[in-house]
């Protein structure tokens, strides 16, 4: 079973929020959507001719859905771009649960 459609719908509508219209030339948060988890990714635009004309992605966090039992879980990233699971949030039914915990960040793990 893939992720819920209306969850990935919720988590895109979620990440289309967090940054202002007049910023979107600059930056972008957006939700990549695999088989079992989504990543929340900042895009950045290029800043450098050097770099070439592609934005550049950065993940932020992960949320992984176990059909099994239909819960949420949430991971943050090390500084080596590996997932760790979030120990500080149960898993839930809820997405919009794990989206609020990575908005609060008490841990400034998220955004920094």
């Amino acid at each position: 079973m893939a992720v819920p459609e209306l969850d990935v719908a919720r988590v895109q509508r979620w990440c289309r929020t967090r940054v202002p219209d007049h910023a979107l030339h600059q930056v972008r948060v957006e939700c990549d959507v695999a088989a079992r988890h989504l990543t929340i990714v900042e895009r950045r635009a290029p800043w450098h001719q050097d770099f070439g004309p592609d934005w550049t992605s950065f993940p932020i966090a992960r949320l992984r859905f176990t059909a099994a039992t239909k819960t949420w879980t949430l991971y943050w990233r090390d500084r080596h771009l590996r997932f760790h699971l979030y120990d500080l949030h149960p898993a839930s039914a809820h997405v919009e649960a794990l989206l609020d915990e990575i908005e609060r960040d008490p841990t400034c793990i998220f955004w920094g």
